[in-house]
Order: C-alpha cells, then sequence, then structure tokens
C-alpha cells in the first residue's frame, strides 16, 4: 500500500471516532448520563472547542496510526476486525477499568467510555480491513 493511501486511511480513522462520538455521548444514546456521572453541564463548553476537537483529532490520528503500524497490512477483514476488537477491550477498556477503581468512578461510566473505545477500535479494524489495496 502506498504512503498516500495510508494517510488516507489513517485520516477516515481518526475522523471515524469523531462520528460514532458525536453519537455515542450526543443526548440521544450516552450523553446526558455520562454527564451526571462527569459532573458536568451537557449545555455548557468544556474548554475552548478547536483546542478540544483539535487535540482529539490529533490523538485519533496518533492511535489510528499505532495500530496501522503494530498490525500492517491484515490477512483478512476478520482478523482485521478481530485485531480492533482486542486491542479496545485487552488493552483499551480495561485500562480505563484500572483508573477508574482508582478514581472511584461508577461502573456505567466506564461501560460507557470503555465501549465507546472499544468502538473505535472496532471501527479501526473494519476501515483497515474494507481499506483497497
Amino acid at each position: 500500500m502506498g504512503i498516500g493511501s495510508q494517510i488516507g486511511m489513517i485520516a477516515a480513522m481518526a475522523l471515524s471516532v469523531f462520528v460514532i462520538g458525536g453519537l455515542w455521548y450526543s443526548k440521544l444514546l450516552f450523553g446526558a448520563r455520562w454527564c451526571v456521572y462527569a459532573g458536568i453541564d451537557m449545555d455548557k463548553p468544556q474548554g475552548h472547542p478547536a483546542r478540544v476537537f483539535g487535540v482529539s483529532l490529533l490523538l485519533s490520528a496518533l492511535a489510528a496510526f499505532g495500530f496501522v503500524f503494530l498490525f500492517g497490512e491484515p490477512a483478512s477483514l476478520h482478523l482485521s476486525l478481530h485485531n480492533g476488537l482486542m486491542v479496545g477491550f485487552f488493552f483499551v477498556f480495561t485500562s480505563f477499568g484500572i483508573n477508574y477503581q482508582f478514581a472511584n468512578r461508577p461502573w456505567p461510566m466506564l461501560l460507557i467510555d470503555g465501549g465507546y473505545h472499544l468502538l473505535q477500535f472496532t471501527a479501526y479494524g473494519l476501515i483497515v480491513g474494507l481499506w483497497p489495496r
């Protein structure tokens, strides 16, 4: 796969988490409940939006780059999805779980945040697995 194609794939992966997160943390799904657990007013901005979204996009791109670097081109869509689920659950979800226990955060908040990142890495695996070669 050429460098241009890899950059496009990583950009698609990074942008995918904004689509997932926008829905996941909306009032339609888990946003209102998450705000209660976090002690945040959903209607008040938490920092300058350009900074929040810019840093989030950069971090999402770094995670996507790391995923591609770690696994390379998959042998199949199934393997790529498997890799995404494994990273999302066994590395990210469990790491959040450790932090949330020490911070004494409620389990439902872990399920919301951990579930989002599980979907994030599953989406990464889906995009990598479906990306044209």
